[in-house]
């Protein structure tokens, strides 16, 4: 099966719309120029490897709200019609193409069962992980873009094998997504990595208390692997600023090579399938994001679970924007370095 089906340069005409005058982000970002993007890669310049994953098999297999397949189209529309100038430089970054799961898409239509969407997220897992060993191996930064949290764990699961050693993850969420191992889905993805010997130390920012069952709750108190840093700590009872919170969430993870993590469901307000009336700003999520970047052992970017238009019919036409400028707040912030 093919793993990613590779972006061309006639699919720009759909997304970049050229001005005179001026230079976009997607006149000038990279293409892969042959079939063989793995042999390719190794000899770009460009660090940042820009990879959609359009599908929202993992959301529905957790019951939640579909819609996540849609927030890559969403995304590039936005990003590359901004300015290529002296901030941000096309140049420095390669538009891979979608992790291809079209076919799958199609078969596990709204109507599957649980049983058999959690079959497909599995399918998704096998998929994914050794596009991004294959990206880091080439000593690349993935920036993985849609789907649902499901796909925390191939990333993981790449990254550490591309690395020899389990590796960390920090998270902007309200969801732990520590789950029991019951069948793959957008709700365990950092329990199976952590089980699995993926995943080593974990920090969760921004936690909400309604919404982490007990046994997760107590997995977190009582496992120093893993660190929960409540919303209700930060906004509730006022025992952390967001920066403080943020600065421990790091110093929890970034003495190894890190994944950085972003549920779009913490940000308040923002279309999700668990979308929230209470959360971040836009503007903490996109400092986190930096911050999380400017780090040496920051290793991936993933902006998971954003909504463009949902399976119930509700849109958000700033999802893609959104996107744009926390992809732009994670390369400022490792170009920082």
């Amino acid at each position: 099966m093919q793993s990613v089906h590779l972006f061309q340069k006639e699919d720009l005409a759909q997304y970049c719309s050229p001005r005179e005058g001026e230079m976009k982000i997607g006149q000038t970002i990279l293409l892969p120029e042959n079939s063989n993007w793995k042999s390719w890669l190794v000899n770009q310049k460009a660090q940042f490897v820009l990879l959609g994953i359009p599908e929202d098999i993992g959301v529905r297999a957790n019951g939640g709200i579909g819609g996540a397949q849609t927030a890559w189209e969403s995304f590039l529309k936005a990003f590359l019609n901004i300015q290529d100038n002296t901030f941000l430089k096309g140049k420095h970054m390669i538009l891979l193409g979608t992790v291809a799961v079209r076919e799958l898409m199609e078969q596990h239509t709204p109507d599957a069962t649980p049983a058999a969407l959690r079959e497909g997220v599995a399918t998704v897992d096998e998929l994914l992980y050794p596009v991004i060993e294959a990206i880091v191996s080439a000593r690349k930064i993935p920036i993985l873009i849609g789907g649902g949290h499901n796909n925390a764990y191939p990333l993981l699961k790449g990254l550490s094998i591309a690395k020899n050693e389990a590796v960390n993850a920090v998270n902007l969420d309200a969801h732990a997504d520590f789950r029991a191992q019951e069948g793959r889905h957008s709700g365990n993805g950092f329990s199976y990595a952590y089980a699995a010997g993926y995943l080593k130390k974990y920090a969760a920012l921004g936690l909400h208390q309604a919404y982490n069952n007990t046994a997760i709750i107590d997995q977190f108190a009582t496992n120093p692997d893993l660190k929960a840093i409540w919303f209700e700590s930060l906004y509730l009872q006022q025992e952390l600023t967001f920066k403080q919170g943020l600065q421990q969430a790091l110093a929890h993870v970034k003495d190894q090579f890190f994944g950085v993590e972003l549920d779009l469901d913490c940000i308040t307000d923002t279309l999700s399938s668990a979308q929230s009336p209470l959360g971040f700003s836009r503007t903490e999520a996109w400092q986190y994001v930096f911050d999380c970047a400017a780090q040496s052992k920051a290793a991936y970017l993933h902006l998971t679970e954003g909504v463009a238009v949902r399976a119930d019919g509700v849109q958000y036409p700033m999802t893609g924007k959104l996107l744009s400028y926390l992809v732009q707040a994670f390369v400022k912030g490792k170009q920082k370095l």
